[in-house]
């Protein structure tokens, strides 16, 4: 069974950063596609950015520009570099990943909290 280890969440004042981090344990189909999401309400969820194992990316138009979402393979780790942050960035961020290709299994981590705010 995959897990997701989710790590980097917090509080910072506007225009600051943070760094997101989400380890995929236990694949034994390996991982094709990783993503970060932010949660809604009513468990609504929209993606951030996501990356294949191949290293292509794309993201939000919201956080384009700011947000680079990066990917160490060997370790089935994505890494999520938030920069120049608002508060219209607040929310849960929830980290998916897609394991195998063609019957693909969908896991999802808890989530962690980042809080824009002065």
């Amino acid at each position: 069974q995959v897990q997701l280890v989710e790590s980097g969440g917090g509080l910072v004042q506007p225009g600051g950063s943070l760094i997101l981090s989400c380890e995929a344990r236990g694949s034994e189909r390996g991982i094709y596609f990783m993503a970060w999401y932010r949660r809604r309400s009513g468990n609504l969820r929209d993606v951030v950015a996501g990356i294949t194992s191949g290293g292509t990316s794309h993201y939000a138009d919201s956080v384009k520009g700011r947000f680079t979402i990066s990917r160490d393979n060997a370790k089935d780790t994505i890494y999520l570099q938030m920069n120049n942050l608002n508060p219209e960035d607040t929310g849960v961020y929830v980290c998916n990943a897609l394991e195998g290709r063609g019957a693909t299994t969908s896991h999802w981590g808890q989530g962690t909290q980042v809080t824009v705010s002065s």
